[in-house]
């Protein structure tokens, strides 16, 4: 692993934005919320590092980091949260340029989703996965690969719509009461969930635990995680978008 090398933000064609601070306080802004990149990263690669290595999700990360603290101003309590939007966003920006879902990944994901259904139609139950498996003819290794894939779009598209609503509220610049209208909503989201379903994305957002961690937390299978943010992730999104 090469080392994260600081970003020349002096360079002429560093397009983050006009700049707030001076070169050293980002600079420093920058070595003290890295491990939030490093956290988020961890959790973006399992779905994406078939095609973008960690090194360079992390400096993308950190351009999305800069890009946040220049728009943000001096960071405060609640800047973590505005900066996670930012370094996600520009990491999903990079690996959607990159069609990190080749089409036929895409086409195989549809069509097992679609043998799901039908399954659970035909047992009038949600199928185990013995009964998935025997269905679609994958075996352990593929279906897990399904998941990773039906959470990766779940969460993606929870985090654009949070992008959305961020820019939508703040505008150019996230002043209070943009953040407390954000807050409010993702507080009326959330309040949509089961217990259960709330831990998943507390875990997940906000103490940055990866999907295998949260399995071993909850003591359940990958597979049963993947089920739970799909979920989880489905009906936020849903109210979310009723709420814009």
């Amino acid at each position: 692993m090469h080392a994260i090398l600081p970003l020349d933000t002096d360079q002429p064609d560093f397009t983050a934005g006009p700049r707030r601070h001076s070169a050293e306080a980002e600079q420093r802004w920058l070595l003290q919320y890295l491990p939030l990149v490093k956290r988020i990263v961890r959790q973006l690669a399992l779905q994406a590092s078939q095609v973008m290595d960690r090194e360079d999700m992390e400096q993308i990360g950190l351009m999305g980091l800069l890009e946040g603290l220049r728009r943000y101003g001096e960071p405060d309590a609640q800047f973590p949260r505005f900066a996670s939007l930012r370094i996600r966003g520009a990491i999903l920006d990079e690996l959607r340029r990159l069609d990190w879902r080749p089409r036929q990944l895409r086409q195989q994901t549809h069509r097992v989703r679609d043998a799901i259904r039908a399954l659970a139609r035909q047992l009038g139950r949600v199928p185990r996965e013995a009964e998935i498996l025997a269905a679609t003819g994958l075996d352990c290794a593929a279906y897990q690969e399904h998941l990773r894939a039906e959470c990766g779009e779940a969460i993606e598209s929870l985090d654009v719509l949070l992008q959305e609503q961020h820019l939508q509220f703040a505008g150019e610049t996230p002043g209070p009461e943009a953040r407390v209208l954000q807050e409010r909503l993702l507080s009326q989201a959330l309040a949509q969930l089961s217990e259960r379903e709330r831990l998943v994305l507390t875990l997940y957002y906000q103490q940055d635990l990866s999907l295998k961690e949260i399995a071993l937390v909850l003591e359940v299978t990958d597979a049963r995680v993947c089920q739970l943010v799909k979920q989880a992730l489905g009906r936020a999104c849903q109210f979310l978008t009723e709420a814009a």
